[in-house]
């Protein structure tokens, strides 16, 4: 059993549009998409993303997690931008002063949280007919206004997109030993004069082209 964990209902489009609901849990929608895929929209933010990651782990069984959304970029990337993600980081987990570099996790002692088979997955959407890259997706409890925090970011990271979820489910999937696939389409730009307005505006755009990849992904032939 795999699982896909959503921050919103709004970036499910497409076949996982039509799953089947299953129910709330903590505010936590569950739908069933095949026999063989269940779907947690968790809602927004990292303690969300590992709630609803665990959720699916305990509550299904699931041994296979993909993390889809909209995220905003650091780099001068078109809008619909496809990114799979070759590892996440979580950039507000801050415990420099006691020595430790920032992004650094306690327990794993890890900054860069891996994901699973991301050359595979690029070979597989490439074939399907999209064009896209690798990257790093720096996930925090922020949405980036802060031009300056912006720059570091990008910089001490080599940062390629920016959420508020991948980071979280994928600690949950390495403590449990589960692969774990992170896709990302850019909706908006951290330097953008008006990234909000610009994200309300993208975000309808282009979740029907984010779900299309992630159903090449999940029944790949």
């Amino acid at each position: 059993m795999r699982g896909i964990v959503y921050a919103m209902g709004k970036e499910m489009a497409g076949p996982l549009a039509q799953a089947n609901p299953l129910g709330d849990v903590a505010g936590m929608k569950l739908y069933q998409a095949d026999e063989t895929t269940v779907v947690c929209v968790c809602g927004i933010g990292k303690v969300h993303a590992a709630m609803g990651t665990q959720l699916l782990i305990d509550r299904f069984g699931v041994d296979e997690v993909y993390n889809a959304g909209v995220a905003g970029c650091f780099h001068d990337f078109p809008v619909g931008t496809l990114v799979v993600a070759h590892h996440c980081v979580q950039h507000d987990m801050d415990i420099s002063a006691t020595g430790s570099p920032l992004g650094e996790i306690p327990g794993p002692d890890l900054i860069e949280l891996l994901c699973t088979g991301t050359q595979k997955d690029v070979d597989t959407l490439t074939q399907a007919g999209f064009a896209p890259r690798t990257g790093v997706v720096a996930t925090g409890d922020w949405f980036g206004r802060d031009y300056t925090r912006a720059a570091m970011l990008r910089d001490h990271f080599s940062a390629t997109v920016c959420d508020m979820e991948a980071g979280a489910v994928a600690q949950v999937c390495l403590c449990h030993h589960i692969p774990f696939h992170s896709l990302k389409i850019v909706s908006d730009h951290l330097f953008h004069p008006a990234q909000g307005e610009e994200y309300a505006q993208n975000v309808p755009q282009v979740v029907e082209k984010l779900n299309q990849a992630l159903a090449a992904l999940l029944w790949r032939s």
